[in-house]
């Protein structure tokens, strides 16, 4: 099994979602004999925005392939300003490639990537899952709708939110994360759960 990690958030050793990305990396290593991890940190190396002629160079075409060659893909992912990093949005111009990852048809858009498992493990400072904010999320929409475009439809997500509003909140936030990453390891099929 190969499996591709992406972190995306620029806080280094005090991010919470590249905390638990590897914990699920951690949990995959553990189940499965074997397999094959990948990491790309788009924060410390972030690809460039996709500009024509930047488009199908070889270090785009680098960049799907890496992504192609994943079994299953786990997202670390803040919450920055109500939607995903930049870094990370890049990463999904350079794998949102028409005849590769979908195309479309007389029935509109398929995703070619259907066969891919996903994890998304998202950080929030405020909580944004219920009550007025909830309408403002834009970044587990946001990341839920490009998988799904690529035929992704089903991937796990994994969220710690109130991460910014004082050390209790943010650790029992983790914990719970945490708590809800060993359930998700745990499973036979990532998607299914």
């Amino acid at each position: 099994m190969q499996l591709l990690h992406l972190d995306s958030s620029i806080q280094g050793e005090t991010s919470v979602s590249r905390l638990l990305s590897a914990a699920v990396v951690e949990r995959y290593r553990q189940r499965v004999d074997g397999i094959v991890v990948e990491y790309r940190d788009l924060a410390a190396a972030p690809l460039p925005h996709i500009t024509l002629p930047g488009f199908a160079t070889d270090a785009a075409e680098a960049v799907l392939a890496e992504f192609l060659a994943a079994d299953v893909v786990v997202l670390g992912a803040p919450m920055y300003n109500l939607g995903i990093p930049s870094q990370l949005k890049s990463w999904f111009d350079h794998i949102l490639v028409a005849g590769k990852t979908f195309r479309y048809g007389a029935g509109g858009v398929e995703g070619l990537a259907g066969g891919k498992k996903a994890v998304i493990v998202l950080s929030r400072g405020g909580v944004y899952s219920e009550g007025p904010r909830a309408g403002v999320e834009h970044a587990e929409t946001h990341l839920r709708a490009m998988l799904g475009f690529i035929g992704i439809d089903r991937p796990q997500v994994i969220v710690a939110e109130g991460v910014a509003m004082g050390d209790e909140p943010r650790r029992a936030a983790i914990d719970a994360a945490l708590a809800a990453i060993e359930h998700v390891a745990a499973a036979k099929e990532p998607a299914e759960a």
